[in-house]
C-alpha cells in the first residue's frame, strides 16, 4: 500500500475527529487589574505628545550624546545576557513547535529482509528461504479533546512570555548601561571640579607662603593651606576608583573585555535631564514588556488547566498499515505481495484514587499564583513610575536651591580670599569658604547625576518604547524558520 491508499484510509477519520473536537478546559480571559485613572505624581507634567513620542526604540538618543548612541548599539549586537535570553526564547519556541507536531500523524517507513533455514530431517533435503516486506506505517491520535490544541496554546503564550522576558531584558540592559554611562561621565565631571580646587588651593597656597615670607602671616596658615592643597588632591585621585569600576562595568555590558575597552573623558559634561512625559495609566499594562510576560505566563497556566482536564477523558488511536511482503524481491512489488491493515485502540483510566483531580486542582493552583503575581507586578510598575516621577520633581525644586546655593557659596569664597589679601580676616575664614563652594559644586553635580539616572529609570519605567503589540504572533512562533532570535520583540 502507498502513501496515497494510507492517506485515504485517514482521512474520514480526521474529519470526524475534527468536527466533534472540543478543547476542554476554561477559555483565557485576562484578570481584572485595579488601573488608576492618572498617575498622582504627575501634577505638572505636560501630557506626552506625537512628536515626543514618535522615536520609539532608541530613547538614550534624547540624551544627544553619540557616544552612549553607540555604546547602545555595541550592547544590543554583544552583550551575552541578551544572548542568553534570547537562545531561552528559542528554546520555549521549538518546544511549541515539537508539541503542535504531535496534532498531526506519524507515517514512517519500514523495511525487513529475513534469511532462514529450518532444521533438517535425516535423510530429506532442506532448502534456504529469504523473505522480504517493505511498506509505511501511520499512526494518529486524534485530538478529541484538545489536549494539543491546549498543550499548543499553553507552549504559545510561554513562548510569547519569554520573548517579553527577552524585551524586559533588552530595557534593562539599555537603562543600566545609560545609568553606568551617565556615573562615568559624572566622574569625569566631579574629577574637573576637584582639580579646579586643587588649582585654587595652590593659588591660595601661594598667597599664604607671600604674606609668611613678610611676616604678616602664622606658621599655620601656611601648613593649612598645605593640608587642605592635599586633601583636594587625594579627593581627586579618589574619584578615579569608581570612573574605573563604571569603565569596566560598561565593558562587560557591551561584551568586551575590560582590558580591551576604554571611555575617553569628554571635554564637558553636556548632558542634560531630558523631558519624559508620562503617558496614561491605563497604557502602562501594554507599554512594560515584564507585565506582558506575567500576564502571558498567567495565559499559559490557563491553558494546561485544560491540558490536566483532558485526562478524564479517553485515549484513542488510529493506526493504519501497508506495503509489501514476500520473496523474491525482483517480485517483492507486485499485486500479489501486497498487504494492508487499519485499526485503532481506545484506553480510559478506570480508577486512580483522585490523581486525575490532584493535576487539575494543581494546574489551578499554579494558574492562581500566576494571577497573583502578574497583579504584583502591575502594582509594582505603578510604584516605580510614580516613585521616580516623584524623585524628578523634587530634585528639580532641589537642583534650583542647590543652584542659589553654589551662586553664593563661589561669592563667599572670592570675598574671603579678597578679605584674606587685604588682612582683614584670618585664613580660617578662607578655608571654610572656600571647602563650602566646592563642597556645594559637588553636590549640585550629585543632585543633576540623580535627575538624569531618574529620567532613564522612569523610560524603563514607562516601557522604553516597547509595546505588546511588538510580542511574536502565533503563527510566527510555529514557523519553521525564524529570524535573528535577537531581535525577537524589539521595539
Amino acid at each position: 500500500m502507498n502513501s496515497t491508499a494510507l492517506t485515504r484510509l485517514l482521512l474520514p477519520a480526521a474529519a470526524v475527529a475534527l468536527a466533534a473536537g472540543c478543547a476542554v478546559g476554561p477559555n483565557y480571559q485576562r484578570p481584572e487589574l485595579p488601573v488608576p485613572a492618572d498617575y498622582r505624581e504627575s501634577a505638572g507634567w505636560k501630557p506626552a505628545t506625537p512628536a515626543e513620542t514618535a522615536a520609539k526604540g532608541a530613547w538614550w538618543e534624547t540624551f544627544q550624546d553619540p557616544i552612549l548612541n553607540d555604546l547602545e548599539v555595541q550592547a544590543a549586537a554583544s552583550n551575552q545576557t541578551l544572548r542568553q535570553a534570547a537562545a531561552t526564547y528559542e528554546e520555549a519556541r521549538q518546544v511549541a513547535r515539537a508539541d503542535r507536531a504531535t496534532f498531526f500523524p506519524d507515517l514512517s517507513a519500514v523495511g525487513s529482509a529475513d534469511r532462514s533455514h529450518p532444521a533438517g530431517i535425516p535423510g530429506l533435503p532442506t532448502a534456504t528461504s529469504t523473505t522480504f516486506s517493505a511498506g509505511l506505517d501511520a499512526s494518529w491520535s486524534p485530538d478529541f479533546w484538545g489536549r494539543v490544541r491546549r498543550q499548543t496554546e499553553a507552549d504559545v503564550t510561554a513562548a510569547q512570555a519569554s520573548a517579553a522576558d527577552l524585551a524586559s531584558a533588552r530595557l534593562s540592559l539599555q537603562v543600566l548601561l545609560a545609568q553606568d554611562y551617565i556615573g562615568l561621565r559624572a566622574s569625569d565631571e566631579k574629577r574637573r571640579l576637584l582639580d579646579n580646587a586643587v588649582e585654587s588651593y595652590a593659588r591660595t597656597l601661594k598667597i599664604t607662603e607671600n604674606k609668611y615670607a613678610v611676616g604678616v602671616a602664622a606658621r599655620s596658615d601656611v601648613i593649612s593651606a598645605q593640608a587642605q592643597l592635599d586633601a583636594a588632591r587625594a579627593q581627586a585621585i579618589d574619584v578615579g576608583v569608581q570612573r574605573a569600576a563604571l569603565d569596566h562595568a560598561i565593558a562587560v555590558l557591551v561584551g568586551r573585555v575590560p582590558a580591551d575597552f576604554s571611555t575617553a573623558p569628554q571635554p564637558a559634561f553636556t548632558l542634560a535631564v531630558p523631558s519624559v512625559p508620562p503617558q496614561l495609566a491605563s497604557a502602562l499594562l501594554e507599554r512594560r514588556p515584564d507585565i506582558a510576560a506575567a500576564e502571558r505566563t498567567v495565559a499559559s497556566a490557563n491553558a494546561r488547566v485544560g491540558v490536566q482536564t483532558a485526562a478524564y477523558f479517553p485515549d484513542i488511536t488510529l493506526s493504519a498499515q501497508g506495503g509489501y511482503e514476500g520473496s523474491p524481491l525482483d517480485r517483492l512489488f507486485t499485486a500479489p505481495f501486497r498487504m494492508w491493515s487499519v485499526g485503532g485502540n481506545v484506553s480510559e483510566t478506570l480508577l486512580d484514587f483522585g490523581a486525575r483531580r490532584a493535576d487539575v486542582l494543581e494546574a489551578r493552583a499554579a494558574y492562581d499564583a500566576e494571577v497573583a503575581a502578574y497583579r504584583e507586578a502591575v502594582l509594582s510598575a505603578f510604584e516605580q513610575v510614580e516613585d521616580n516621577l516623584a524623585a524628578l520633581r523634587i530634585l528639580s525644586h532641589e537642583a534650583e536651591v542647590q543652584g542659589a546655593a553654589v551662586t553664593e557659596a563661589a561669592d563667599a569664597a572670592r570675598i574671603a580670599e579678597n578679605e584674606y589679601k587685604a588682612g582683614t580676616e584670618d585664613f580660617t575664614y578662607v578655608v571654610n569658604a572656600q571647602v563650602a563652594e566646592v563642597t556645594d559644586r559637588v553636590s549640585a553635580l550629585t543632585i543633576l547625576q540623580e535627575r538624569l539616572s531618574d529620567a532613564v529609570t522612569l523610560i524603563g519605567a514607562l516601557g522604553g518604547g516597547w509595546s505588546a503589540s511588538d510580542l511574536p504572533t502565533r503563527h510566527e512562533i510555529l514557523e519553521r524558520h525564524s529570524a535573528d532570535p535577537a531581535a525577537v520583540a524589539a521595539p
